[in-house]
C-alpha cells in the first residue's frame, strides 16, 4: 500500500508508464482476491465496500431482468440488502422477506415456497453479522439454479472464515468487504459469475469492465489483495484458534452469570461471533460499562450503532424488544488472546452484577 501511495501513484486507467504500473498492482490484487473466492479474476469487480457490492448485485440484477418483478430475501439480512430491496419496492417490485426461526437459519423449503414465475433474484446472506449463524447457501443456490433464478449471497461476514469457494457454493453473485480480513476500510468486491446480467447502478466511465465507474483506489485494493493472500494461507489455523476463544468466552459467561443465554443456533456459526442475552441488563449500558473497562463490544451491527430501535435480527428470531435490547454481540479476531478472553469474562461478570444492582434499586 505504501508503494502505491508513494511510487506507483498513477491512474490505473491511463496508458502511460505510471498508469500501467498502477494497473499491474490492480490486476495483481484482483487475482489474489479471486484466488480466495475461488473464481476467475475477470469475475471480480472492485467496489467501495460490501454495501456498494450488495447494492450493485441486488439493484443491478433486478433492473436488468426483463419482465421479472419479484425478489426473495430473508428477514435477517444486513441493511445493505434490505435497503435496496426497499428501493426496488418503491419502483414497483414485490419483495418477499422469508422469516427465520429461533435458530436464525432459514429453511430452504421456505425459500422454495416463496418462488414465483416472475422471481428475478434470491438474496440470502452467507453468515449473519449479529449472530454468526451460517445459512445453507449451497442448498439455496441449488433451488435457485433449478428455477433459473440468479442467486446472490452477502458474504461479508463469511469471507476468510468459511472454507467454501463460490464455485463450490454454486452461487451467481457474492459480495465481500476487505476490512473483514484486516485490509483497509473503504474497499470491497462483487463476484458476478460470467454471463450474469447486471444493470448499472452508478454512471460515468468504463472502469471495472463498465460495472463500477470511477478511478480505482489502487492502494486500498493492493491491501485487499495482500490480505486475501494471507487469508488463503493461514485462515484454517486462525479460524480454529478464534473458535476456541469464542467457545471459551461463552463457557465462562454462561457458567458465571445467571440468566445469560446465547442467541441463535450454536452449531453452524462463524468462528468469531457470539451474541449473548443478559436478562435485566440494558445493552447500551453494558457496552459503555465494558468500554470503560477496555473492551469494545456492540449491541448489533456497527452500521446501526446509535439506533434506538432493537435489532431487527434479534426480533426476527423471536426475541421481545426487552430481550433484544439486553443482548450483546462479541466479535473476536487475530489480535485476541486467551488471557484477554479471561479478562473479558471477568469484566462482563462484574458489569452485569453492577448493572443489575443499579436496576434493582432504580
Amino acid at each position: 500500500m505504501t508503494a502505491c501511495l508513494g511510487q506507483v501513484y498513477g491512474n490505473a486507467s491511463s496508458i502511460h508508464y505510471f498508469g500501467q504500473l498502477a494497473k499491474q498492482r490492480l490486476e495483481g490484487a484482483r487475482r489474489q482476491v479471486a484466488a480466495l473466492l475461488g473464481c476467475d479474476a475477470k469475475e471480480v469487480t472492485f467496489t467501495s465496500g460490501g454495501t456498494e457490492a450488495d447494492n450493485l448485485a441486488v439493484l443491478g440484477v433486478v433492473r436488468a431482468a426483463s419482465g421479472r418483478r419479484h425478489v426473495i430475501t430473508t428477514a435477517i439480512e444486513h441493511p445493505a440488502v434490505l435497503a435496496p430491496c426497499g428501493q426496488l419496492e418503491s419502483e414497483g417490485v414485490d419483495v418477499t422477506r422469508v422469516p427465520v426461526g429461533a435458530s436464525g437459519v432459514v429453511d430452504p423449503d421456505e425459500i422454495r415456497r416463496a418462488m414465483r414465475p416472475e422471481t428475478a433474484l434470491i438474496s440470502v446472506m452467507h453468515a449473519n453479522n449479529e449472530l454468526g449463524t451460517v445459512q445453507p447457501i449451497a442448498s439455496l443456490a441449488a433451488i435457485a439454479r433449478e428455477a433459473g433464478v440468479p442467486f446472490h449471497a452477502d458474504g461479508v461476514q463469511a469471507l476468510g472464515k468459511i472454507p467454501a469457494t463460490v464455485r463450490e457454493l454454486g452461487i451467481d453473485l457474492y459480495s465481500v468487504s476487505a476490512h473483514k480480513i484486516y485490509a483497509p476500510k473503504g474497499v470491497g468486491a462483487l463476484y458476478a459469475r460470467k454471463g450474469v446480467k447486471l444493470a448499472g447502478v452508478t454512471f460515468g466511465g468504463q472502469h471495472e469492465r463498465g460495472r463500477r465507474p470511477g478511478t480505482e483506489n489502487v492502494p486500498a485494493i493492493a491491501g485487499f489483495g495482500a490480505a486475501a493472500e494471507l487469508a488463503v494461507s493461514n485462515s484454517e489455523t486462525e479460524n480454529a484458534r478464534v473458535a476456541m476463544l469464542r467457545d471459551q468466552l461463552e463457557a465462562a459467561i454462561l457458567d458465571r452469570i445467571p440468566h445469560a443465554r446465547v442467541n441463535g443456533a450454536r452449531a453452524q456459526r462463524t468462528p468469531n461471533t457470539t451474541n449473548i442475552q443478559f436478562e435485566g441488563v440494558d445493552g447500551e449500558a453494558m457496552v459503555i460499562a465494558l468500554d470503560l473497562r477496555g473492551f469494545a463490544v456492540s449491541t448489533g451491527s456497527a452500521c446501526s450503532s446509535g439506533a434506538v430501535t432493537p435489532s431487527h435480527v434479534l426480533k426476527a428470531i423471536g426475541l421481545s424488544d426487552e430481550r433484544a435490547r439486553s443482548s450483546i454481540r462479541f466479535s473476536l479476531g487475530a489480535s485476541n488472546t486467551v488471557e484477554q478472553v479471561e479478562e473479558l469474562a471477568g469484566a462482563v461478570e462484574a458489569s452485569v452484577a453492577h448493572l443489575r444492582r443499579i436496576s434493582a434499586h432504580a
